[in-house]
């Protein structure tokens, strides 16, 4: 957990760092603080950031570009200091052209993530598992990719760029635009929204070369695979993004229906108040309050 009085490690290097080791970099998404310090006491190395999530913490809405670039600003800032761990940023489209993407790099890298992912969608943008997504021209995105890189302060901010097109111009186009974007300077690649394992396998051997995410989405258009699989087949970051979220979203309907039908809570495997107030850090807190006073 992120001890309030201790420095605070270096995001990137740190991702830079996980990125180059030997397995994947496994980052479970968090849509708040406290689901990113869940993340964390859980023992993964990092944390992701999830616009779905967020979406619905925030609004209760989905997904479908609704979030401003401030307000995912504002909830990275707040996830970043929760946890001693990197945290990797939905940034969307980037909120705009080039200039504001420009703009949503510095705000997010002065936030203290370790690094974010910009797809290719028209703005608004839909969940990469939605229908009826459309995606800007290629040369647009290379030219968003090349702001970023340009925009970045720190060179180990990582830089993750997402193609929509499987959906919209199929699998071919999609593996010529990520390699483009490669090429226009993204760290890592990201192919959405893939449809069998045969096409995971053709993405990775296509863009071998290059470090890729996979996207782990419970109820997606992508079919669920190992942690060993993806590993066997090389890819060096995986997310999952919504599954906090739906965890939080049964548990909550399961202790609501509890309570409608009884008239009182029903414990059972639930954290009490001060189990949980230990999971938040009260005894850090009273801690500080020991050595500094209360006033």
């Amino acid at each position: 957990m992120a001890d309030l009085l201790a420095p605070r490690p270096s995001g990137p290097a740190r991702l830079r760092e996980l990125l180059a080791g030997p397995g994947p970099v496994v980052a479970p998404g968090a849509y708040d603080a406290l689901s990113a310090r869940m993340v964390e006491a859980a023992g993964f190395p990092a944390v992701y950031l999830t616009g779905f999530g967020t979406t619905a913490s925030l609004l209760g809405r989905p997904d479908v570009g609704l979030l401003t670039m401030t307000e995912m600003v504002d909830a990275a800032r707040r996830m970043v200091s929760a946890v001693a761990v990197p945290v990797i940023a939905d940034a969307d489209t980037g909120y705009g052209n080039a200039l504001n993407v420009i703009r949503t790099v510095q705000e997010y890298e002065a936030a203290g993530v370790a690094g974010l992912h910009l797809e290719d969608q028209v703005s608004p943008k839909r969940c990469g598992h939605f229908e009826g997504k459309e995606v800007i021209e290629a040369e647009s995105m290379m030219d968003k990719v090349g702001a970023a890189v340009a925009a970045r302060r720190d060179p180990d901010f990582l830089l993750i760029a997402r193609t929509d097109a499987r959906a919209v111009e199929g699998l071919d186009a999609a593996i010529e635009r990520a390699r483009g974007y490669h090429e226009a300077g993204a760290d890592v690649l990201f192919v959405e929204a893939l449809r069998s394992e045969s096409e995971i396998e053709t993405v990775a051997t296509a863009l071998g070369d290059v470090p890729l995410l996979f996207n782990w989405a419970e109820g997606g258009r992508t079919p669920p695979l190992s942690l060993d699989r993806i590993t066997e087949l090389g890819f060096r970051v995986v997310i999952f993004p919504v599954s906090t979220l739906l965890a939080a979203t049964e548990g909550m309907r399961r202790a609501l229906d509890d309570l409608r039908r009884d008239g009182t809570p029903v414990p059972e495997n639930r954290p009490g108040l001060a189990e949980f107030a230990q999971e938040v850090g009260i005894a850090e807190i009273d801690d500080i309050a020991a050595r500094f006073g209360r006033g």
